[in-house]
């Protein structure tokens, strides 16, 4: 695990416009078969989870989970470690709204699309969706977020906003929140309820 941590934070740093070579040694040495990228850590933690809960070791296979740090960073990382550089299979996740980015990056590396899963807007919404509002909101008061809630919901941007919209929001209003929540939600869902996304791209891997 701790091999593969590195591999990823070489993978940053060369995506960062440091050199290659420490990721390609790390990529070789550990047995990384295929890269999954994410467009943020809350992503990560989400899938992590997800993987943790079906008792699946993504390390031990060979699968490094990347946050990219943004959808726009998806051409530099296929380049970089899909068919024109390292040759990793690639997987992920990606909203909606960001899937042009995805795909014109995954055409101009000759990788793949087919292991590429869509969020309708995020993986946020998929989870609140999946798990329903009244189930969020009882996460929200377990991890000792209900006066944070309670005041939010009470803001004029958020009248005439539907609970599923005003949680959405309230996940991003504080640094490190959507990361927490991302596992927490997944934590929280019965298997049958994992929303499709999530879903296909854990049996893919």
């Amino acid at each position: 695990m701790a091999d593969m941590r590195a591999f990823r934070d070489a993978v940053g740093g060369w995506a960062a416009g440091g050199p290659g070579g420490p990721a390609e040694d790390l990529a070789e040495r550990v047995g990384v078969r295929t890269a999954v990228l994410l467009e943020g850590p809350s992503d990560l933690a989400a899938v992590e989870a997800l993987a943790a809960r079906h008792g699946r070791d993504l390390a031990a296979e060979g699968v490094c989970v990347v946050s990219m740090g943004g959808a726009m960073s998806i051409g530099r990382y296929a380049e970089l470690l899909g068919p024109p550089g390292l040759g990793l299979r690639l997987a992920g996740l990606c909203d909606e709204n960001e899937q042009r980015f995805y795909d014109r990056g995954l055409e101009r590396a000759r990788a793949p699309h087919q292991d590429f899963f869509v969020c309708v807007s995020d993986l946020e919404d998929e989870l609140i969706r999946a798990l329903g509002t009244a189930a969020v909101e009882e996460a929200v008061q377990a991890e000792g977020d209900l006066r944070a809630w309670q005041t939010f919901v009470r803001q004029p941007a958020q009248h005439g906003r539907s609970r599923q919209q005003q949680l959405r929001r309230f996940l991003g209003t504080k640094k490190g929140r959507k990361i927490r929540y991302g596992s927490l939600l997944v934590e929280a869902l019965h298997p049958s309820r994992t929303p499709a996304p999530l879903d296909g791209l854990l049996a893919s891997l």
